[in-house]
């Protein structure tokens, strides 16, 4: 099994190109689709990882922290990939293994990619069934419905999901992977390549949030979610590991605006910890042989007061 990036995911040109997502079960009462049991399965995240990051924000937001139980990786990923470091025994007690892989493993013995978080995991058969984070949050808003608390925001209203459904896509290809793309680039032209583009949808992401206050006007949804998650990372990981260094988040106002005003709410401040962000991004990069972690930035002034958007 493969436990780093560079293995299968670098191309002959330098370009990162990130795997597949391998377990892509759907969740409902139609046909080849796994019934959304409550307590039946268990999220495995880590608070680095901003792909399972929002995985464990919509769980929180939507009132169904009794219904999905949750796992939580250590923030260094080792030789074996992501352990249960942070549990007694460095076991999980729901799954009872050291190592996110043996779920994998035990789902299909063939599998050679990496154990990726966010996973979820039928605690019946301790098989992972789902780490497709593409779609993972879709399935806890309209699948696992009847288990949401009774004012859960809809975060993907029908009326809404094609244009939902079209942002995230952009938001990936250009803004959440695009970080990646910089910072796991072995060449000078691959790296540019996804800076400029990284930076030019930043640019366009603060224009439409001039004058309102979420990414569809004042209705919450999934894509806010997806684009927090890499703004809560940005300052702190990949402006200095990545080299995303053309701006900090703090430097664009609507954006700074719009992330702060994210994380004031519960679901979002109780799922972010900037110290394990740091140490999963910094302590590991190659150009830090010591591991040194940097005491900044000063994360207090995410607390700052969030001034009403004005609208046009």
């Amino acid at each position: 099994m493969s436990t780093d990036e560079s293995q299968h995911e670098i191309q002959t040109d330098g370009t990162f190109k990130r795997q597949g997502n391998h377990f892509k079960q759907k969740f409902g009462t139609g046909a080849n689709e796994l019934q959304p049991e409550y307590g039946r399965y268990r999220l495995i995240w880590g608070e680095i990882c901003p792909w399972s990051h929002r995985a464990a924000i919509v769980r929180k937001l939507l009132g169904l922290e009794d219904a999905i139980s949750i796992g939580k990786v250590y923030p260094i990923r080792g030789k074996e990939g992501w352990s249960f470091k942070l549990d007694i025994d460095e076991i999980d007690p729901v799954l009872e293994i050291h190592y996110l892989g043996e779920a994998y493993v035990a789902a299909d013995p063939d599998y050679d990619g990496r154990a990726t978080i966010p996973a979820l995991v039928d605690i019946t058969t301790g098989k992972v069934v789902n780490n497709d984070y593409h779609t993972l949050t879709n399935q806890f808003e309209v699948a696992f419905k009847p288990f949401q608390k009774a004012d859960a925001p809809d975060l993907y209203p029908e009326n809404l999901r094609t244009e939902i459904d079209d942002l995230n896509v952009i938001l990936f290809n250009e803004v959440n992977n695009a970080v990646y793309q910089a910072g796991f680039a072995q060449s000078q032209a691959a790296y540019e390549k996804a800076y400029d583009k990284l930076f030019k949808r930043l640019d366009w992401l603060e224009a439409r949030l001039a004058h309102q206050r979420y990414l569809f006007g004042e209705q919450l949804t999934d894509s806010d979610v997806r684009l927090y998650v890499t703004l809560a990372r940005f300052d702190a990981a990949y402006y200095p590991v990545f080299h995303t260094n053309r701006n900090r988040l703090i430097d664009f106002p609507n954006l700074w605006r719009y992330a702060r005003d994210l994380y004031q709410q519960p679901a979002f401040r109780d799922t972010t910890n900037f110290d394990s962000i740091k140490k999963g991004y910094q302590a590991t990069h190659a150009g830090n042989p010591n591991h040194l972690v940097s005491k900044g930035p000063d994360t207090r002034i995410w607390d700052e007061p969030v001034q009403e958007v004005k609208h046009v």
